[in-house]
């Protein structure tokens, strides 16, 4: 890292550059990358999905949240990146650092590639404060990053209408609909998920992700879609021919735009669209706005939502097989985190139509369970044995559905103070789970309910309590999400048929960690002289660990939601499950 750090250095000076900025996105402002733009980690070894490195001449920091602190300083250690703690997450205080370090009439670098319209135009402001010049015209690492990863080229296959519901086809109309409505000739797409969900297609360029690395416009008549073209198999390309869906080459997307006809407007997302491909097309063609497809597909339709409670059926069952499995192995030895994870897969595996992780698993045990976005190592990890407390934090991507779930589990005989934590975490997952609320609710308006309890003993924890979830697609999907805060996603409404994570937590530092995680979906509850009402169904089905309850903490109605939610698990895995496993899952029901 130090030796990656001096060659950015020679760049930096090179340049004339008092800092240079690397986030961790993509042009496409992923949240999960390709290795081919995974700078932020060459830079610095940090691993996680958050932060932004800051490179100075004699400074080299990174800045990231809470859910990473403990990551990043074993991450870190050793090397000559400094670890900058954000007070709030998502807040830019890297921003901050450099107008009291980088003298007045100074240049910050960074490659305009990797940075939204609203980024870019944020920093302006703030820098104009010193008159400090932004130049994001420069990409340093690909002088500076030597063996850097190649592009992927993974070939993308077509995700079938019997799952996704509804042809790319409609989909398409859909959006030209809308676009009629905002009185725009061309729509421009950058995010990948936008793209995959849009076109009906799937991939493997991004771990764990299902996408492809991908361009789109959107045309009333045509749409275009830039891709490296050996991508596509030829029966695919056919059906694109039918559906008037024409490849471009990836690396083509600059000069398309720039063709576009002066008298043609686009529909461009400020916060998704990179400044350099922003900067290619003319500002009198533009048109703010959100990315069409985002809202729609927030919304699960019928077919999706059926197979979506097929996919977590066979999720459980996978879950069942891993438990199981676990507390025999036990009897005779030990496990490792790794070997756990592996084992889980290859449960997963077995159920069909699987693709692999919907993120690496993260299995916690004891302190590790602590850190919030741990993920075990060959050779670092811990040795699982039958005491302590166990996190286990994992989804599968099945073409029927992407999963994720959260499951603590007491080892051994847990502690008073384990037994009262897990179950506050525990009355805050049940708070939003039998939540019924009016239509027009938004995320940060019913978070307090998840954090009421931990907090009435001075607890908190440091992440979001629910992210979006995607349909075979991102685990962390926009536009909503169940946060505090006045960000887009927390302030987004919660609308009928939106798949989202419940998921609050504790985390006590070197000893372990508590998250109860289910999917919820947002569906239909009353209709009264006073709105539409609607409410959360848990989605996901796997049995909480009775153990770590304090009974005498929960209310009548709460045991009553937690009996009610065990038998749903039991009915719905039952079938799917031999004698033995069914025994095993009524105990724990």
């Amino acid at each position: 890292m130090n030796n990656n750090i001096s060659a950015l250095r020679k760049q930096i000076t090179k340049n004339k550059f008092d800092a240079y900025i690397i986030p961790g996105s993509d042009p496409h402002q992923s949240e999960y990358v390709a290795d081919h733009w995974k700078g932020r980690s060459w830079i610095s070894g940090f691993t996680g999905s958050a932060g932004n490195v800051v490179v100075t001449k004699n400074h080299a920091g990174l800045w990231t949240d809470s859910r990473y602190f403990i990551q990043a300083e074993k991450e870190l250690k050793g090397t000559q990146m400094k670890l900058h703690k954000l007070k709030i997450p998502h807040t830019p205080e890297y921003m901050t650092w450099i107008l009291e370090n980088v003298k007045k009439g100074g240049t910050v670098g960074c490659d305009g590639m990797l940075f939204s319209v609203g980024q870019i135009n944020m920093m302006k402001k703030l820098f104009v404060q010193k008159n400090i010049k932004l130049n994001y015209s420069k990409d340093l690492l690909k002088s500076s990053w030597e063996n850097r990863p190649a592009l992927p080229t993974n070939e993308i296959f077509e995700h079938k209408v019997k799952f996704a519901g509804k042809s790319r086809i409609k989909k398409l109309d859909t959006i030209r609909d809308k676009m009629e409505t905002e009185g725009v000739d061309f729509h421009f797409i950058s995010t990948l998920d936008d793209i995959a969900w849009t076109f009906n297609i799937r991939s493997s360029d991004v771990e764990c992700n299902p996408v492809s690395i991908a361009y789109a416009i959107i045309g009333m008549k045509k749409a275009y879609l830039f891709i490296d073209k050996n991508k596509v198999p030829t029966s695919l390309k056919k059906e694109f021919l039918k559906d008037n869906i024409l490849l471009e080459p990836y690396d083509g997307i600059i000069d398309f735009l720039k063709k576009i006809p002066a008298s043609k407007n686009i529909l461009v997302d400020p916060s998704t669209t990179n400044m350099k491909l922003y900067n290619s097309i003319s500002k009198k063609q533009v048109v703010h706005g959100k990315t069409i497809s985002t809202h729609l597909k927030a919304i699960k339709n019928k077919t999706e939502i059926k197979h979506i409670k097929n996919a977590m059926i066979k999720d459980g069952v996978a879950l069942t097989h891993l438990y199981m499995w676990l507390e025999k192995y036990l009897t005779k030895g030990t496990v490792t985190e790794v070997e756990l994870a592996k084992k889980l897969s290859s449960l997963r595996a077995a159920q069909g139509d699987y693709h692999g992780e919907s993120f690496d698993a993260i299995v916690g045990y004891k302190g590790n369970g602590a850190i919030v976005h741990y993920r075990p190592e060959e050779g670092s990890c811990a040795t699982i044995k039958k005491e302590g407390i166990l996190l286990l934090d994992s989804g599968g991507q099945y073409e029927d559905g992407t999963t994720d779930i959260t499951r603590t589990v007491a080892m051994g005989k847990p502690t008073k103070e384990q037994k009262r934590n897990f179950t506050s975490v525990l009355k805050g997952h049940i708070g939003l789970a039998d939540l019924v609320f009016l239509k027009g609710t938004r995320g940060n308006q019913i978070e307090i309910l998840a954090r009421q309890h931990l907090w009435k003993d001075g607890l908190n924890y440091g992440h979001g309590t629910g992210h979006g979830v995607g349909f075979f697609l991102n685990v962390h999907e926009g536009p909503q999400s169940i946060g505090s805060g006045l960000t887009a996603k927390a302030a987004t409404v919660i609308e009928e048929g939106m798949l989202t994570s419940n998921e609050p937590g504790f985390y006590k530092t070197g000893e372990y960690g508590i998250r109860i995680e289910n999917l919820v979906l947002a569906v239909k509850d009353k209709k009264t002289n006073f709105g539409e009402f609607l409410k959360f169904e848990s989605v996901t089905l796997f049995p909480i660990d009775k153990n770590l309850i304090e009974y005498k903490m929960l209310t009548k109605v709460e045991v009553q939601w937690l009996e009610n939610y065990h038998k749903e698990v039991f009915s719905k895995l039952s079938p799917h499950l031999n004698k033995n496993e069914k025994a095993w899952l009524k105990k724990k029901c």
